[in-house]
């Protein structure tokens, strides 16, 4: 369903405008999604976490006056942003530190999913939301204990929104996560439908091997849809100084230096590769870089448009890189 909402697998990943990593300007913000726009995208996808909604408001200002019919919007619930106001003294800096001050809690409630949903529309500026991801159920959860959010999910947000698709007050649902258990064992469930995953940082050229061998076939065989969050691993892949939103290690160092050398050696840029190896599977409906500057926009798009040997992708298979059977642009 959603791959057919969408005319370009290249999407825009709206965490960043919620100031994460750095402080951005309003202008910068708005900056980045007419350069987006202007460039074809039309798939956009936030959440109320990114910023306490900061990222959604700013979203919502920039596409004020689009026609709404022309774009797809996704948000997400579970983690939810409230009028209490965090102690600066005593609350932990995080990757949103210069975000909102208002504290977000996790909450994958019925009542909490329909009242975030609420106030997404608002910071929005719009009348409805095209798709909705629970977000983050095994975030920050150790072990097993996940599995108690995931019930927290069956009993209240999950039943919600397969009841709001099935009412056409969304057009579809799904999860939004960093780990494949929470999307294999909901999938495994057969109690609900979600029509989409997002799967963030899972399903890379540096990580792909248990979302390639586990959770594709689930989603193939479900016709469950796979939004690819994170292409360039937090930005490790292209200059950037995080992996997985903590520091890049020893061996993924070796890792990325050696990709910077099959780019060079065929002359395409390691977003090319990035880009393009996330986006060869059959169910990826789109692959949602961030981006807070107007030329990071117009080098995603023509990062997907580029000419990748097939030699390129046999020497990145040939390296242990690429996992075997893991789909490339060329077979």
């Amino acid at each position: 369903m959603l791959k057919k909402m969408l005319d370009s697998p290249l999407g825009f990943g709206a965490a960043p405008l919620g100031n994460m990593f750095r402080a951005v300007t309003d202008a910068e913000a708005h900056a980045t999604v007419a350069a987006a726009w202007e460039g074809g995208v039309r798939f956009y996808d936030t959440a109320p976490v990114y910023g306490a909604g900061l990222s959604e408001l700013r979203l919502g200002e920039a596409l004020a006056g689009k026609p709404r019919d022309d774009y797809v919007l996704a948000t997400k619930v579970g983690r939810v942003v409230t009028e209490e106001l965090r102690d600066p003294a005593a609350a932990t800096p995080g990757i949103f530190a210069d975000g909102l001050p208002n504290v977000v809690v996790d909450d994958y409630g019925a009542d909490a999913t329909l009242r975030s949903i609420e106030d997404s529309l608002r910071r929005l500026r719009t009348d409805r939301l095209d798709v909705v991801f629970v977000h983050d159920v095994a975030l920050n959860v150790y072990g097993d204990a996940w599995l108690d959010r995931l019930a927290e999910c069956r009993s209240g947000a999950f039943p919600v929104l397969d009841r709001l698709r099935d009412e056409g007050v969304i057009t579809a649902w799904g999860m939004a996560v960093n780990r494949t258990e929470a999307v294999e064992v909901t999938l495994d469930l057969g109690e609900v439908h979600p029509n989409a995953f997002l799967l963030a940082g899972r399903y890379s050229l540096l990580d792909h091997e248990r979302t390639l061998q586990r959770l594709l076939p689930q989603a193939a065989e479900q016709d469950v849809a796979m939004v690819v969050g994170g292409p360039y691993s937090s930005g490790a892949l292209v200059g950037g100084t995080h992996l997985d939103y903590g520091p890049i290690t020893p061996e993924a160092r070796g890792v990325i230096d050696t990709i910077g050398e099959v780019a060079a050696a065929y002359d395409v840029s390691v977003k090319a590769l990035a880009l393009q190896f996330c986006a060869a599977p059959d169910v990826v409906a789109a692959v949602i870089p961030g981006a807070t500057r107007p030329e990071r926009v117009a080098e995603d798009a023509a990062a997907l448009a580029e000419t990748v040997p097939a030699a390129a992708w046999d020497d990145l298979r040939a390296a242990g890189i690429l996992a075997p059977g893991a789909p490339t642009p060329l077979g």
